[in-house]
């Protein structure tokens, strides 16, 4: 039997391929077509959860179906996410997550999932800045006289932050690791305490957001040392990052979206490419910018990326503080 000829067998190969990717096309094409959901783990009217209502208006204008908020808090964004990592892998269940995801891999002995493995990253959004402040009596004006003053008075000062786990509490965290400086941590249950006791001076320093802060800061009410991110704020450009002195010191809260592993590519691509426009957008970018968040627009694989790096740096922070679950 005379074989077939080899150009004829790889354009029947195509063609077999292209079939098969016929199912897949289509789904993505007609997604969504129907309500989809936006699971925040969060209280209703925190940052996170307000950057997920501007992305999900963004997201809802552009596709044609409402992309719904679903608020889902409790055991520090562990029940949201579970809730979404148990859906179907089918785009129409979505998650808002945060540098919590990074810091419970390793902070919660016991989850229920693997964070990196059953999820799949589909569009960072943007960074949250932390800032290191003060209350203008407190004698510290710049991060290197609080570093001075408290390795020559080890266990004397007190840094206020938001509760254990969160971002700021654990960016006081790893400035206490590289700084090896002896301070007492205290975390409020809430920021909005905690800044009403700084600027009461009950308390004299703070690890902070700093959009919680800036209005106090630009008052002259709070005294900012130094801002945690790798570079300069422009909502603060007079500020000095802490990395400034402390080389290497880098810490900023972040949120995103991801899905449940084994969405279907060509609808994690749809996604991303949407929010990115959304992000790249003048409107869009200011209306973030208001909230005191900064664009963090990456590819789908860099923000995996940034994941991974995330959750082995406060690894290593939680292992050397010593930090348990309340």
């Amino acid at each position: 039997m005379k074989l077939p000829h080899r150009r004829h067998v790889l354009y029947l190969a195509a063609g077999a391929a292209a079939l098969s990717a016929m199912p897949r096309i289509a789904k993505a094409q007609t997604y969504p077509n129907k309500f989809v959901r936006l699971v925040v783990p969060f209280q209703a009217g925190g940052q996170i959860d307000i950057v997920g209502r501007i992305i999900s208006q963004w997201l809802s204008q552009q596709l044609g179906q409402q992309f719904v908020v679903d608020n889902r808090p409790g055991a520090g964004s562990n029940i949201g996410t579970e809730t979404v990592i148990r859906a179907p892998a089918d785009g129409y269940t979505l998650l808002m997550v945060g540098s919590s995801s990074a810091i419970n891999a390793t902070l919660y002995d016991n989850l229920k999932f693997n964070f990196i493995r059953d999820t799949v990253p589909v569009a960072s959004i943007n960074r949250i800045p932390h800032v290191l402040e003060a209350h203008p009596s407190f004698f510290a004006k710049t991060v290197p006289e609080l570093i001075a003053y408290a390795k020559s008075n080890p266990g004397k000062v007190s840094v206020a932050t938001t509760p254990k786990g969160t971002g700021p509490y654990m960016t006081a965290e790893l400035f206490r690791m590289m700084t090896g400086i002896d301070v007492v941590l205290v975390p409020y249950r809430a920021e909005a305490q905690m800044l009403t006791d700084l600027l009461g001076s009950q308390v004299q320093v703070a690890f902070g957001a700093t959009s919680a802060a800036l209005e106090h800061i630009k008052a002259g009410k709070l005294r900012a040392l130094g801002v945690a991110s790798a570079a300069r704020l422009a909502m603060l450009p007079d500020v000095p990052t802490i990395g400034d002195t402390v080389a290497g010191f880098e810490a900023s809260g972040w949120s995103g979206i991801v899905a449940p592993r084994n969405t279907p590519v060509e609808i994690v691509e749809k996604l991303h490419n949407e929010i990115n426009a959304g992000l790249a957008e003048p409107k869009m970018a200011a209306r973030l910018v208001d909230v005191g968040v900064t664009v963090f627009a990456t590819s789908s694989a860099q923000f995996a990326k940034h994941i991974t790096e995330e959750t082995e740096k406060w690894a290593k922070v939680i292992k050397f503080a010593g930090i348990k679950a309340d």
